[in-house]
């Protein structure tokens, strides 16, 4: 007689519960943003100090182009007169009624965490706190003051822990995936409008084009991106906007370019309807794949040709729509009976624990 089998029978698979998928999703997205803001802000304000002989008007314009950025012109036009390194750093900063603000993603952030805190590892609820106890303090607000780099790269550094303490302690299954689509779309989005800032809203005149201002504007732009030591490995040549606009939007291995976005986007979101390579089974798969192939085909000459603004003002609003299909999908359903959902989480729980 054959020994009977000691092979521990496969667990069935269970959905993962909207409410925390989308807690899962807006954590990956908001820490990013602020990690983003952060490095936006110290590099404009370290971009001034190699030009402090501009007029007012110049600043004010250089000021507001970084507002027009994030589409929150209005709302901050309801709270300060004049926009310049003060009101802009501020707004963005430490203004809880700017939504987009690093305090309030910050806050935003542990809100999610804090509703599936059960499901998240220790250390990633711990460097989520730390962060928020950090950016309520006198002790940030001192650093801001008296030290800008010091403090934006503690924000950043905040994020580069999140996100490596999350590949490093969290399970990398649906949850995990969830966790970086959120983070690539907004990754994505951030370096879209990096660009179009740059080449739209502060585009030079003919006779400035190539001359000492378009150039460290060009490279502020690499640095918004943490893209320069990068780029300048990839062309060893001088800051060309050509050449900028092409690593950040076609280059395939850098973390940061449109293209390596969408093909994680592409990834993360076929590993969580296990679609296979070459068929969708929804419209955000659909638009997404549609975008990678786009950006596969297409040369930085026929974007130029194009318009640059034009090529970009075409796929954010895409990209936007990917993010709405995806909460549709898999973030919200029909009203359900909450006592089969609470069962349903229990089921959950007990597959976590482990058996004797």
């Amino acid at each position: 007689m054959k020994a009977a089998s000691l092979a521990t029978p496969p667990r069935r698979k269970l959905p993962m519960l909207s409410r925390v998928a989308n807690s899962l999703y807006w954590l990956g997205r908001y820490f990013e943003r602020a990690e983003n803001t952060a490095r936006l802000l110290d590099v404009n304000l370290q971009l001034l100090l190699d030009f402090e002989k501009l007029d007012d008007a110049t600043l004010t314009e250089h000021w507001l182009s970084i507002i027009h950025s994030t589409a929150d012109a209005e709302l901050f036009a309801q709270h300060y007169p004049k926009a310049d390194a003060m009101t802009v750093t501020e707004f963005m900063t430490f203004n809880p009624a700017n939504p987009s603000s690093i305090l309030s993603c910050t806050l935003a952030a542990r809100e999610n965490a804090r509703m599936i805190r059960d499901r998240i590892s220790l250390e990633m609820w711990e460097a989520v706190n730390d962060l928020h106890l950090f950016l309520n303090s006198h002790e940030a607000r001192s650093l801001w003051q008296h030290s800008p780099t010091e403090f934006f790269a503690r924000i950043k550094n905040a994020s580069h822990l999140f996100q490596g303490l999350t590949g490093a302690t969290f399970p990398h299954d649906e949850g995990y995936n969830f966790i970086q689509l959120g983070r690539f779309i907004e990754r994505a989005d951030k370096t879209i409008r990096l660009l179009d800032l740059k080449y739209h809203i502060l585009l030079p005149s003919a006779s400035d084009v190539g001359g000492a201002i378009d150039t460290a504007q060009w490279g502020a732009v690499l640095r918004c991106a943490s893209a320069l030591e990068a780029y300048r490995r990839f062309y060893v040549s001088e800051i060309l906007p050509w050449k900028v606009s092409e690593f950040l939007l076609f280059s395939e291995t850098f973390p940061r370019s449109v293209r390596h976005c969408l093909g994680q986007i592409d990834l993360y979101l076929r590993r969580i309807s296990g679609t296979p390579v070459g068929q969708h089974n929804n419209e955000a798969e659909r638009l997404c794949g549609r975008l990678v192939s786009e950006l596969n085909y297409t040369s930085i000459d026929e974007v130029f040709r194009k318009g640059l603004h034009e090529f970009l003002s075409q796929i954010l609003p895409v990209l936007d729509q990917i993010g709405t299909i995806v909460f549709d999908t898999f973030m919200t359903h029909r009203p359900v009976d909450e006592v089969a959902e609470v069962r349903l989480h229990q089921q959950e729980e007990q597959q976590q624990q482990p058996r004797a």
